[in-house]
């Protein structure tokens, strides 16, 4: 698989507007780990082989362990995962998932006990970008295995 065109030299405007989401969501309050156990879910669940690499690799440079990672696809079922993170799994999805089913009332009830209004609108958001970003990687179909994470450099 060959990469069809790059945005940063097509049109970097595109990284311009997604970095910026990006350091807003960065700063929102979530939890760094919560941040990219949902990117990492919606990458699997979207098919996106960089961006599951690349925070893959990130959750691994904020300490993460493998067992966590490599079970994340079967979350429901494992007890490693926290009350709140399990809530956020749950948004995830049915945001991911809205047009089968307008994300559910029971899915956002169980929400609610972890995540306040401001949380779920940045969990939202969130979703809502990580979708954008892993679109735009399958379109150009961006290699995965070259990212190297930032995580934790210049400590």
């Amino acid at each position: 698989m060959h990469t069809r065109f790059d945005y940063g030299t097509a049109a970097p405007g595109v990284y311009t507007a997604m970095d910026a989401l990006e350091q807003y969501l960065g700063a929102c309050g979530l939890e760094p780990t919560l941040l990219h156990l949902v990117k990492l879910r919606a990458s699997q669940i979207n098919g996106c082989a960089y961006c599951i690499d690349m925070h893959w690799k990130d959750l691994r440079a904020l300490g993460e362990q493998e067992q966590r990672l490599y079970s994340l696809d079967a979350w429901r079922e494992c007890p490693c995962y926290t009350d709140r993170e399990r809530a956020a799994l749950a948004w995830t999805e049915a945001v991911n998932f809205v047009a089968e089913g307008h994300v559910p009332d029971a899915v956002y009830d169980a929400c609610r006990p972890h995540f306040d209004d401001r949380e779920l609108s940045n969990l939202t958001l969130l979703v809502a970008t990580i979708n954008a970003w892993n679109r735009l990687s399958i379109a150009a179909r961006l290699a995965p295995g070259g990212y190297v994470s930032t995580i934790g450099a210049g400590r």
